[in-house]
């Protein structure tokens, strides 16, 4: 499992003093604001940040970072990801790490037929939508939800219970 995590992205500088907009990719403003420092990839080797300050900015986060004091500075991070170690992330009981879970095998709750892949995670706001990858086939959504997937398991997979035509 990974060490680090995409938590964010850097959209643009706000302001003269380095203040940066984030579009945090975590489940909820409030997840990132939890975080104390975040990590940008330089090469291979992860740089930490303290977070000196963040705050909710329409959509995204505002976000002032120890040692990066100018929109120049900003400027020059733009569309780099910011990560978080996986240890500093707060999740509840029963939450899985996206990270944790794409490549995971998707099978039919009841009959333990194989669907196919998790291959993506698309974020849509009120519930996350799995893509599995289905060999032969196009790709099928499916709403995150615990009436469509009942069970998810790190060692076993992922189980649905897809309707009717959800898969076509």
């Amino acid at each position: 499992m990974k060490q680090y995590l995409e938590c964010g992205q850097i959209m643009r500088a706000h302001g003269i003093n380095g203040a940066m907009v984030i579009n945090h990719l975590c489940d909820s403003y409030e997840v990132f604001a939890e975080l104390k420092t975040v990590y940008l990839l330089n090469g291979t080797e992860y740089k930490g940040y303290e977070i000196k300050k963040v705050s909710p900015y329409k959509s995204n986060a505002l976000v002032l970072l120890d040692g990066i004091t100018t929109p120049e500075e900003v400027t020059r991070l733009r569309t780099q990801f910011l990560f978080a170690k996986r240890e500093d992330i707060l999740k509840n009981e029963g939450d899985y790490f996206i990270a944790d879970i794409i490549g995971l095998p998707v099978y039919d709750f009841n009959t333990g037929e194989k669907y196919g892949t998790l291959k993506d995670v698309i974020n849509q706001g009120a519930q996350d939508i799995y893509v599995i990858a289905r060999e032969g086939k196009n790709d099928s959504l499916i709403p995150a939800i615990y009436e469509f997937v009942p069970k998810i398991s790190l060692e076993e997979g992922i189980f649905i219970s897809p309707i009717e035509g959800m898969l076509e």
